[in-house]
Order: structure tokens, then sequence, then C-alpha cells
């Protein structure tokens, strides 16, 4: 797969945080319940903590019991992408950001309607841009 953004192994642990590097570049997870966003609930986009790729918006996100943030539809399904998992000794299928190939989580047919999908994504791999946050010009998104 073609990325629109390439780092060496070198670049990226110094652009990560140690659980983030384990996570996106390693497909590590992190423990349930112990994650930044499993349990908040403010509107906004959540974007790839990599790259900032819009993944996943707050109007999507549910409360599946699982521990890990859990959404029904990608926000912009061109920056989503997945694969097969064969990994601990069962099949899953890997959430991925299509952009910089960052391992966001796994994404199950479990979920509510009307996708029936349960994106379950790791903290570490996703950041939230707060609806009416401002950015470093000083402009709230809404205004960009």
């Amino acid at each position: 797969m073609s990325r629109k953004i390439k780092k060496s192994d070198a670049e990226w642990r110094a652009a990560l945080t140690p659980m983030q590097y384990h996570v996106m570049r390693e497909k590590g997870t992190e423990r349930a319940f112990s994650g930044e966003y499993w349990n908040r609930w403010e509107d906004g986009t959540y974007t790839c903590a990599s790259c900032g790729a819009p993944l996943f918006r707050s109007e999507h996100k549910y409360d599946a019991g699982c521990g890990w943030p859990s959404f029904w539809t990608a926000a912009e399904a061109q920056n989503v992408e997945t694969a097969d998992d064969h990994s601990h000794f069962m099949h899953r299928t890997e959430v991925l950001c299509h952009q910089c190939g960052a391992h966001l989580g796994h994404v199950f047919e479990d979920g509510p309607q009307p996708t029936g999908l349960r994106y379950c994504i790791n903290s570490a791999s996703i950041h939230l841009d707060a609806d009416g946050e401002k950015d470093p010009s000083g402009e709230t998104r809404e205004e960009r």
C-alpha cells in the first residue's frame, strides 16, 4: 500500500510516546479501561495521533462496554483501511490509518445499526480535536 506519510523507524520513535509507538508501529494494544478516551464524551473529531488524519467523529462514538473507544463508522472512509489479522491464534480485522499506516485497533461486526460495526480503537492511536478548540492561529475549526 502506498502511503502519503513515510518515516523511518527512528523518526517514528522520536515523534511518538513509547505507548503510541508500541500500539501504532508494533501493533500493540493498551489494557482495557486504561486509555485516555474510552470514557470521554466531548464533541469533536478523533484524528490519527501519528499524522493528524481525521478518522472518527464523536457523534459516532458509543459505549460498547469493551474498555476501548468504540465507533460505529469512520468519519472519512478513505482515511481508514482494514487488513486481515491472524495474530493471537484468531482471525480479526485490523484497522489502519490510510495516510501513515498506523495500527489503530480492530473492527468487529457486533456493533449497533445502521452499520452493525464496532471500531474498537486504542486511545494511544488517536487524538481528540474538540469542537470549538482553538488551533495555533487562534481560530476555531468552525472559523477555518
